[in-house]
């Protein structure tokens, strides 16, 4: 587990590259040890996801017991999480097919930690459908426009990761944005989670 200071570092370093800054990628731990640290990224995306599944919860709350919401909880959770691995077990796999097995490492470890950043970037539409359950048009107006932006940060973090250039970052980052978008729909028809 990496300490505070360790995890400080990280997010600058994801926040630098974000703004352009390759240097940032210097802050990371690419080390065997970095790979496997960067997941407790989960942990620290955790909190601000709850709030979104406690959302979803109350949106459905009139229909369910609380086993049920519970179970909701639990499924949105796996949900979540499996369309955060998934897609990195597939990059795996592809990677050396792909001509980027030397940059897999610097991938996972730059998008377990931007996914840790996003999820809280993402907090403010969740806290909007938790405190102003009708404000829906302003909820959804906010998550479009926070969604392009982490997809437009996402992509500088894929090409800055990748380092092969922005055709072959573009590629990736498509590649991932498309695997992702179908484990998580996968995931939701799997679990029975269809909103």
């Amino acid at each position: 587990m990496p300490s505070g200071q360790e995890i400080q570092q990280y997010l600058t370093g994801i926040l630098r590259v974000m703004m352009g800054r390759s240097d940032g990628l210097k802050l990371l731990d690419f080390s065997a040890d970095g790979f496997w640290n960067s997941f407790f990224a989960i942990v620290i995306a955790l909190p601000a996801l709850v709030v979104g599944w406690v959302g979803i919860a109350n949106d459905m709350a009139g229909l369910m017991t609380f086993g049920t919401r519970f179970s909701l909880l639990v499924r949105l959770f796996f949900t979540d999480i499996g369309a955060w691995i998934l897609p990195l077990v597939m990059l795996a796999v592809a990677a050396r097919p792909a001509g980027i097995a030397d940059r897999f490492v610097h991938y996972v470890v730059v998008t377990n930690w931007a996914n840790a950043l996003f999820a809280w970037l993402l907090l403010p539409p969740a806290l909007l459908r938790l405190f102003l359950p009708g404000a829906e048009d302003l909820t959804v107006l906010v998550s479009l426009a926070l969604f392009l932006f982490t997809l437009v940060l996402s992509w500088r973090l894929t090409v800055a990761a990748i380092g092969k250039g922005p055709a072959i970052g573009s590629a990736v980052f498509f590649a991932m944005l498309v695997t992702s978008v179908a484990a998580l729909l996968a995931l939701q028809a799997l679990l029975g989670l269809n909103f």
